[in-house]
């Protein structure tokens, strides 16, 4: 999934390690939201709770979005990510929808082609995708243009709440709730808004099920050619990030670190990586090990450690612990791109992206 010319990014990465920025819902939540901020008036009649469905904040607070955007930006951030971790039909219905076994049901395949097919979580989806790379790309654009220095909008793309992978059922292995054809439609719905908004990557991220990734990469693929984007020669760089255990693997596929990048690889992406996690500490090893296999650019941002209720942020490490850890991986040669995920703030990137000046990239082969 490359294109024609070398993306603007690629002469970065070998330059210098860009700074990709924090955690959205970390940051939301510093807001001091209520459920009545994030309905507004026009999800005030949802008979479900949807504080969590951060998201939707773009809809329904978008100054507040914008805030953080800029916040992230003058931390340092070259690269922001749309808000649009959850935002595909499939997850969006979570909170729109009523959930069958409430009623002696079960989520089938059958239960979610029709989620595929309603108009209302179709339309829903896209336009979280699409205004919320509208937001990014003012701000990047915005900013850039006062600090001379360019910012990519990437479209983030999150794991969904289901499995390919995996049976919910302990009786029926064999049993999945939906099917490969119907997460790749989800996708493909989420990937063409995110294209209309003005995203200058695609960020398939926080990879606990490598199927439901395959997915999502399938889709990118399909909607290049559908969409002609192949022909004109203005495709999308890829990025791809996966969440990891402690023993390296993808949490639901269980896929090893050097398994991860063996079954991602054909796509040449711009980049790959880890984020999320169980913090700076605990990734190292397996970094490490996907810096030495990969041919591409790392990415790495995890979060701020532990998860940890009685801290400001809900995580165990402040800014300057983040710098530390992120400022280590450098001077290893092990990065090229660097922020942090649950936990990170603004500080905590205008901390990594302080630390990190100056710092050389790892050399990589392939580019975009």
């Amino acid at each position: 999934m490359t294109k024609a010319h070398p993306h603007p990014l690629v002469d970065i990465l070998r330059k210098r390690i860009a700074i990709i920025d924090g955690a959205m819902g970390t940051t939301i939540r510093t807001y001091g939201m209520a459920e009545a901020d994030i309905r507004g008036e026009r999800f005030q009649d949802s008979t479900k709770d949807l504080l969590n469905n951060g998201d939707l904040f773009s809809l329904t607070q978008p100054t507040m979005i914008c805030d953080i955007h800029r916040r992230f930006l003058e931390a340092g951030a070259d690269i922001i990510e749309t808000n649009t971790f959850g935002a595909t039909s499939i997850t969006q219905s979570e909170f729109f929808v009523d959930d069958p076994r409430e009623h002696g049901g079960r989520k089938d395949p059958e239960f979610y082609q029709k989620i595929i097919e309603d108009s209302y979580l179709d339309g829903l989806a896209w336009e979280i995708n699409e205004q919320s790379a509208r937001q990014c790309r003012e701000w990047a654009d915005r900013v850039g243009n006062e600090t001379g220095r360019q910012r990519f909008v990437a479209g983030a793309i999150g794991p969904l709440t289901v499995s390919l992978s995996n049976s919910p059922d302990a009786d029926d292995a064999g049993f999945r709730v939906v099917t490969f054809d119907q997460v790749k439609a989800a996708y493909a719905q989420q990937i063409r808004a995110l294209i209309a908004g003005g995203s200058d990557l695609l960020l398939v991220e926080t990879i606990f099920d490598s199927l439901n990734a395959k997915a999502a990469l399938v889709a990118i693929r399909e909607v290049f050619d559908e969409d002609g984007l192949t022909a004109k020669g203005t495709e999308l760089p890829v990025m791809i990030s996966a969440a990891v255990g402690r023993g390296g693997e993808t949490l639901i596929s269980a896929q090893t670190t050097e398994a991860f990048w063996n079954a991602v690889n054909h796509v040449k992406p711009l980049a790959v990586g880890l984020n999320c996690s169980l913090g700076p500490d605990l990734m190292y090893p397996f970094l490490s090990e996907l810096a030495q296999k990969a041919d591409v650019a790392i990415s790495c941002y995890p979060n701020a450690g532990l998860p940890n209720p009685l801290s400001e942020t809900g995580f165990d490490l402040g800014p300057p612990d983040m710098a530390r850890f992120l400022g280590g991986f450098a001077q290893d040669g092990l990065i090229n791109i660097a922020g942090g995920c649950c936990g990170n703030t603004p500080e905590h990137i205008a901390a990594i992206a302080k630390a990190l000046e100056g710092q050389a990239p790892r050399k990589f082969e392939a580019g975009a």
